[in-house]
């Protein structure tokens, strides 16, 4: 089976990560996979990739007409019998170049994209938002064979603002890859730390995700502005690259009560790394589709305090094996990691049994299986007539 698929880049998102980590193995499974980019990244997995011997395409198109052509031209030469599609700009562009060609288009589901929460965005106009949806729902009920949610939330949510029908979504969660991520020791931990030049008593709060709005890092500043005072050991690592929220962000850094205690350390590709050095995972979004932060918190088994979001109530049980709290609300978040903090026996018994479900749902190898098969279940019903694209 020949798969190509259409993303903007391989750059540091959660879904170009996904598509990095998968590579491998689904050509181990018999997947012949061509990858199709539109931009070049210097951040990301682009060099991994392209390192390991895979087909990668680059788009020399600068606007959409012309890379719908170029991309066309592309599905002619390689024939795939699935064109499998992410993100919005290569969902709409990957759908269009494989009109009224054999293939049959799947897209790939990741977030939350219309909802209230997005239209909060002050870094999002409405007027362009509205035509984003229209153009996304009309490509997508009526020139896409079957669609992959990577959460129910993000399922439901897809029915909802773009009018496609329940039965063409399945829900496939991501994975990733154990071996990559390691494992939690006393002397990884004591490494990590030593390489950011950390003490053994800090207590080391992490924070990964692009710098935008929806990933609710104002939140997590204010929180631990109200922490900071009381707690001297108090250290947080925020990891991931620039975006709308950077200038708001610098300025609340540059007179924040932890002052050099906060480290801004950008884009990183060592982020297991920064897991094993951490006493707590913090997730404060405003809305998600998964995060696949999360994933790796899991297991690399730290306590982890997130916001409360449908996503996450799929993979973190409260109490059970994460602090969940009201999105947006400092005082709440700056609670409940003062409480993970101060009761290491509790944060232990969170990080073990989040360690458990990502064994049990969440590794590289039961997504990729997942995957394959529903790229099976689509030619088959593609071929016998049931999920055409109409």
């Amino acid at each position: 089976m020949r798969v190509l698929f259409v993303i903007n880049s391989l750059g540091p998102g959660g879904a170009e990560r996904s598509l990095a980590e998968m590579l491998a193995p689904l050509a181990d499974a018999g997947i012949r996979p061509v990858v199709a980019c539109f931009d070049r990244r210097d951040e990301g997995s682009e060099a991994a990739v392209v390192a390991q011997g895979f087909d990668v395409r680059f788009s020399h198109a600068r606007r959409t007409g012309p890379r719908v052509r170029e991309l066309r031209q592309l599905v002619h030469e390689v024939e795939p019998d699935i064109v499998h599609t992410a993100i919005f700009e290569a969902d709409v562009i990957g759908r269009l170049a494989s009109a009224r060609t054999r293939a049959a288009v799947v897209t790939s589901l990741v977030n939350t994209s219309y909802g209230a929460e997005r239209r909060q965005d002050p870094n999002v106009s409405m007027v362009k938002l509205e035509a984003c949806r229209q153009i996304d729902g009309w490509t997508a009920r009526h020139l896409t064979h079957h669609f992959h949610a990577i959460t129910s939330a993000v399922k439901e949510a897809t029915v909802s603002s773009l009018g496609v029908p329940e039965e063409r979504i399945t829900v496939v969660e991501r994975g990733r890859d154990p071996e990559r991520l390691g494992h939690a020791s006393p002397a990884r931990r004591r490494r990590a730390r030593h390489q950011l030049g950390l003490s053994d008593d800090d207590e080391v709060v992490l924070s990964v995700g692009r710098q935008e709005y929806q990933k609710g890092q104002v939140t997590l500043f204010r929180a631990l502005a109200h922490l900071a005072p009381q707690r001297p050991r108090l250290v947080l690592l925020l990891a991931g690259r620039r975006g709308h929220a950077s200038d708001e962000l610098a300025r609340l850094a540059g007179d924040h009560p932890l002052g050099k205690r906060l480290y801004m350390l950008g884009h990183r590709d060592d982020v297991p790394e920064l897991l094993a050095a951490a006493d707590l995972f913090a997730f404060p979004s405003l809305y998600e589709g998964l995060g696949g932060a999360v994933i790796e918190a899991m297991a690399l088994g730290l306590p982890i305090v997130a916001s409360d979001l449908p996503a996450l109530r799929e993979i973190l049980a409260p109490e059970l094996d994460a602090f969940v709290v009201p999105p947006g609300d400092p005082g709440e978040l700056a609670t409940a990691i003062a409480r993970c903090l101060d009761d290491p026996a509790l944060g232990r018994v969170l990080a073990a049994r989040g360690r458990q479900v990502f064994e049990e749902r969440f590794t590289l190898q039961r997504s990729v299986e997942a995957m394959v098969q529903l790229y099976r279940q689509v030619l088959t019903g593609a071929e016998c007539g049931g999920s055409e694209a109409s």
